[in-house]
């Protein structure tokens, strides 16, 4: 990676580490916000979902909103909202504070990703662009890994409004990096008009399409991953965080490994790689109840699954032309909606008498409806180019 691009990529992904740990990190908290706000269990993981839909909705009309501005000037503003917001849910003096602050801190989750994507872009040549956005959105996975149990457990010791002024302070610090490193040469204006008539293209509306459909599969089966360990595999509780761990660091490798695909060949990498997560999540079907096979597959699962995101986010910016801001915001947000659909299906499909051991297959199935997509994609790009290359009047 260019040395010149090095910080301002660093101070990227601190963001994104930020933002990642705010997101998740409620989930190991929701016994003290509830206790400590007066609310049930079921009242406060509405604070969960509050903040996907906040990103799944908020974040492409945040993106709206400041199309106008220069990438950079907009980068700083949706990071000092972050910022705030942050120290909102810190101070929030009920429930109903706490989840309006949350939607407002949400609403800049997407929009930020998506300009820091097209930045971060910009900052190396077109042959590592791809490199240099999983570098940034490596902050998320680095979130998952690291970010969510350490903020859970300083919650736990001190406090969970002290896990929000910590995660503000990662804020803070990633802010100060950008404004010292990040160069005033990506300060491009913005025409909002331009950005959606780009958005008119079919290919970006299947990129769309297949990041919704990859996502519910991912979540389909990672919403309920423990209870699969415990109940299916047999994995003893004390060692699914072991199990967890491992799965993290497969979707930090697969984060690095797609986007090295994403730089040599995107759309048939892709394809091979929605195949292997449909036959790992249909093959841990059968060999889930083996405790040591089934750490081995979940690991599997992390690396190509997380390939599949790091993949479809480039593919966003690059295939959006002249609205690479907003397909890329519209791609965290179709993201984060394929998380609320994944968990709607697994949860429906339990409800509706399927065993936890056909969840991994159901996910599957998903996963082979994102890769027949894919294939449509595919077939769409190679007429398109073909069109383009035919001579007028031919």
């Amino acid at each position: 990676m260019d040395k010149a691009a090095a910080k301002p990529l660093a101070a990227l992904a601190l963001a994104a580490f930020g933002i990642g740990t705010t997101e998740f990190v409620i989930m190991g908290l929701l016994p003290e916000v509830a206790r400590d706000l007066g609310v049930g269990i079921p009242a406060a993981g509405l604070l969960v979902s509050g903040y996907a839909l906040g990103v799944a909705f908020g974040g492409p009309l945040l993106a709206l909103l400041t199309a106008r501005l220069p990438s950079r000037l907009a980068l700083f503003l949706l990071l000092g909202l972050f910022i705030m917001g942050n120290a909102a849910c810190a101070l929030a003096p009920g429930y109903g504070w706490l989840m309006a602050a949350r939607v407002v801190t949400a609403f800049c989750h997407a929009a930020f990703l998506g300009v820091g994507s097209v930045i971060a872009a910009g900052l190396v040549p077109p042959g590592k662009r791809a490199r240099a956005i999983a570098l940034m959105i490596g902050g998320l996975t680095a979130a998952t890994v690291l970010g969510v149990p350490l903020g859970t457990m300083l919650g736990e010791a001190a406090g969970w409004r002290t896990t929000f002024w910590a995660v503000m302070v990662v804020g803070v610090i990633a802010f100060a990096g950008l404004l010292l490193w990040l160069p005033k040469g990506n300060e491009q204006r913005r025409d909002l008009r331009a950005e959606l008539r780009a958005l008119r293209a079919l290919p970006v509306w299947l990129t769309l399409a297949i990041s919704v459909v990859a996502s519910t599969s991912m979540f389909t089966f990672s919403t309920y991953i423990t209870p699969i360990l415990t109940d299916v595999s047999g994995v003893d509780p004390p060692h699914v965080s072991g199990a967890l761990l491992a799965c993290g660091i497969g979707l930090t490798l697969g984060n690095f490994i797609g986007a090295r695909l994403a730089d040599w060949r995107a759309l048939p990498s892709l394809a091979g790689i929605l195949a292997m997560v449909a036959l790992v999540l249909i093959g841990f079907s059968y060999i889930g109840a083996m405790p040591l096979l089934a750490t081995i597959a979940l690991v599997v699962w992390g690396i190509v699954a997380f390939a599949v995101c790091a993949i479809l986010q480039s593919e966003a910016v690059g295939r959006a032309g002249s609205a690479p801001d907003l397909a890329a915001t519209l791609n965290i947000a179709a993201f984060n909606l394929g998380n609320a659909m994944g968990a709607g299906l697994g949860a429906f499909a339990l409800t509706r008498g399927l065993p936890m051991t056909g969840i991994p297959a159901l996910a599957g199935g998903v996963a082979f409806l994102a890769l027949a997509l894919t294939a449509t994609t595919i077939i769409v790009t190679r007429k398109q180019n073909a069109f383009q290359r035919c001579p007028v009047g031919s």
